[in-house]
């Protein structure tokens, strides 16, 4: 009698032992995110909806909805104030989704709020590439028409004091990879030139308006193979 006993216990635990064994090897491991999670950050009189063609475009090639932050911001405030939300927003991005870093694409005015982050608030250790699409990097004219209102746009008036201590030394900071994409009939950025950076790659897109920059395909297409 014991001696069953012990004899069915021996199969049991070998069956036991064995189910283990197999969920072991069946169990999913945990993987690394696919992607940079994508932070968009939009420009003036503007707001997250302006990326709306855009974060499509990326669920369509295979990003998940956790992978893509387009949030608004009181765009008429400082862009200092906006770049310190910046930082915050990157952080939150960071702890929901496991990822070391992120990839910042910005479009117009967005350019120099995430820029400030990059270069004054420690960002390069947080993201992997940047991107602006019709960046307003090195100010417009147009903007005259609005800074006496906006600080903001007082901000992004060509020659401001802002712009000027932005773009001293290096305009591409740390390790991140830049690119900037600009067009040549682009009537919010005057000159388009202001629309490059020094050490980005910089890309001509032809002529593509402002406000359609940020939702056009075959930039998107761009702007895709750049940060994957």
């Amino acid at each position: 009698m014991q001696r069953g006993k012990r004899r069915i216990a021996a199969v049991f635990s070998a069956v036991v032992s064995s189910l283990l064994l197999s969920l072991s090897f069946s169990a999913p491991t945990a993987h690394a995110a696919t992607h940079n999670p994508i932070v968009f950050v939009h420009g003036i009189s503007s707001s997250s909806s302006s990326w709306d063609e855009w974060v499509a475009d990326f669920k369509a090639d295979g990003y998940t909805a956790a992978e893509l932050d387009a949030s608004s911001y009181s765009w008429t405030q400082s862009n200092v104030t906006t770049a310190s939300q910046l930082a915050t927003k990157i952080k939150s991005v960071l702890a929901s989704t496991g990822a070391s870093k992120v990839d910042v694409v910005v479009h117009s005015m967005g350019a120099l709020s995430s820029r400030y982050y990059l270069k004054n608030l420690g960002g390069t250790a947080y993201v992997d590439d940047f991107v602006s699409v019709a960046g307003v990097n090195h100010g417009t004219s147009v903007a005259s028409l609005c800074g006496w209102l906006y600080t903001s746009c007082k901000e992004m008036t060509t020659g401001s004091s802002f712009l000027t201590a932005l773009n001293s030394g290096d305009e591409t900071p740390g390790s991140v990879s830049y690119a900037a994409y600009w067009s040549n009939c682009d009537s919010a950025i005057d000159p388009d030139s202001s629309a490059l950076l020094s050490g980005a790659t910089n890309v001509g897109v032809g002529c593509i308006s402002h406000t359609d920059m940020n939702n056009d395909y075959g930039v998107y297409e761009q702007v895709r193979d750049f940060i994957q």
